[in-house]
């Protein structure tokens, strides 16, 4: 296998567990979690699509924003299912629909 078809490989997994991830569980945390597996999937996607055009800065700093922005999404995701567990005592996403107004 060339290394281009292993980076494939890796990114297909996490994008395949992120995804998975994301349909089978209910719980606030592990929903942040399996996004953030997603984004990395995507992450190491964007480094290998920009390695193979020949244009690896490129891709390194896209990848760096897309980082960035993760964050922040990570951040605020996991203060929303903290105050959630404060409020309702509880992180299943099912109970989120009684919120309502």
């Amino acid at each position: 296998m060339t290394t281009s078809e292993i980076v494939l490989v890796g990114v297909l997994a996490l994008l395949g567990a992120g995804l998975y991830g994301l349909l089978i569980t209910r719980n606030l945390i592990k929903v942040v979690i399996a996004l953030q597996i997603l984004v990395k999937g995507g992450l190491l996607a964007l480094v290998a699509a920009g390695e193979a055009s020949g244009q690896t800065n490129l891709g390194q700093s896209l990848a760096m924003t897309v980082i960035v922005a993760d964050t922040v999404v990570a951040v605020v995701g996991l203060a929303l299912a903290i105050q959630a567990r404060r409020l309702l005592g509880t992180l299943d996403l099912k109970a989120l629909s009684n919120l309502r107004g």
